[in-house]
């Protein structure tokens, strides 16, 4: 470990965060043709940290006089304004909304994604007046031509710096992102002094992430036809059509494993969830492994990635008949998200229910039960939902994360990627 100071402020850095900051201050001094720093590492090792770092170190230095960070989303705006202050001293002002004044908003400031695109011409003008360093969290938003990627693109080009963080740099539908060179096959092709790679493989050797063990959850649907006959469904067979129900329009897609997989079931008053139900068996075993880990962390905690908000109250009403505590939930519905976050984040509440807001960039680091069935079903949020549960407590937890997810052949192959990465001993 590499102890990096500052006045009364000691801040104890992992080894892949020292050789980065390094890596990256060396490149930021060069003053070369390129502005652009990557820091690929896995989710949960630590980037907020070492970008702050890096961020100080500039600011130190005068080689640039304001930092502007932007987030995915608004609980993680509040996460680096806490952190960036703890780490510089420097107080970062929170933009999640469309404002014209950026310029007069204090000397840093992190924005959502979605809020830069109206305040394109305030962070224009911040830029030309300032040495800016750029900080782009989860830089797998800003694809070009699209509104996220363009909208940066036009209101940092004027920004002497830009660090970019990522710990899923590709995205699943293959457009490129703002910022970035590739080559002829896809391949992100910044120069090597301009880069740094930390695979979740590496963090788990290195201690920085926990090791991760995938449920697959088998699961066999019966669906009845109308002539009084069924058909089988499960994430590993084929499904067996009656020949004379073949050309039946919309069948095929009714009979999809995963749509199943999704579908609440209730007893008969239409209202009660069925705790004989696919996803209440998920919940069990779920329950059990939460269970287990606390014997380990006693305040290790679960969550509950749903596709919809109907499926996540269906699934929190689960958690409560099954697991006698009330759960935490989160989603666009619900009022006060932020606090909800941050309670659950500083309590020792087992469980907490989200459609999409704590799937990437969250730090709540006693989670380490995921239950796995999303809307979305790409690469990239698989992993950005795996790096929920794998965040390190310190040098001394010895704890493993866990997903329980449905069979379904495309997270099975993102599961075997993942699974490879890790050295046979994490395995």
């Amino acid at each position: 470990m590499a102890n990096v100071p500052r006045r009364d402020i000691m801040i104890e850095l992992r080894d892949w965060q020292k050789a980065a900051f390094v890596k990256a201050i060396d490149w930021f001094e060069a003053d070369g043709p390129g502005k652009h720093f990557l820091i690929n590492a896995a989710p949960g090792s630590g980037k907020t940290i070492c970008a702050s770092v890096i961020a100080r170190e500039l600011l130190e230095q005068k080689k640039v006089s304001r930092v502007v960070v932007i987030a995915p989303r608004r609980e993680v705006v509040k996460q680096w304004a806490d952190e960036f202050r703890a780490v510089t001293g420097r107080p970062m002002t929170q933009v999640t909304g469309a404002d014209d004044e950026v310029a007069n908003y204090g000397l840093d400031v992190c924005a959502t994604w979605s809020a830069i695109n109206g305040l394109l011409e305030g962070f224009q003008v911040l830029c030309e007046q300032n040495d800016v360093l750029v900080i782009c969290d989860e830089h797998h938003h800003a694809a070009v031509k699209a509104a996220w990627g363009d909208g940066a693109d036009s209101a940092f080009s004027a920004a002497k710096h830009v660090l970019i963080l990522s710990g899923t740099p590709v995205r699943s539908d293959g457009f490129d992102i703002a910022w970035l060179e590739y080559d002829d096959f896809g391949n992100i092709d910044l120069p090597e002094e301009a880069t740094y790679t930390l695979t979740y493989g590496e963090a788990v050797d290195f201690g920085y992430c926990r090791p991760i063990t995938f449920h697959r959850h088998e699961g066999r649907f019966s669906v009845a036809l109308n002539d009084g006959s069924s058909v089988d469904v499960s994430g590993t067979a084929d499904i067996a059509i009656p020949e004379n129900y073949e050309r039946i329009p919309g069948l095929k897609r009714a009979l999809d494993f995963y749509k199943l997989a999704c579908t609440p079931r209730f007893q008969s008053d239409g209202k009660t969830p069925d705790l004989d139900s696919y996803q209440a068996t998920m919940i069990e075993r779920a329950i059990v492994k939460l269970n287990e880990a606390r014997l380990e962390m006693p305040n290790a905690g679960g969550l509950v990635i749903a596709p919809s908000i109907d499926v996540a109250e269906y699934m929190a009403d689960i958690l409560e008949k099954l697991d006698g505590e009330k759960p935490t939930i989160v989603h666009s519905n619900k009022q006060n998200v932020e606090n909800r976050i941050a309670s659950f984040r500083n309590s020792d509440k087992r469980w907490i229910v989200s459609v999409a807001m704590i799937s990437e960039g969250v730090d709540i680091k006693r989670l380490r039960v995921l239950v796995y069935l999303p809307s979305a079903q790409t690469e990239l949020s698989f992993r950005q939902a795996m790096g929920r549960v794998v965040r390190s407590m310190g040098r001394d937890d010895m704890s493993r994360a866990y997903v329980v997810m449905p069979t379904h052949s495309i997270f099975e192959e993102y599961a075997r990627r993942v699974e490879r990465e890790m050295s046979p001993s994490a395995r």
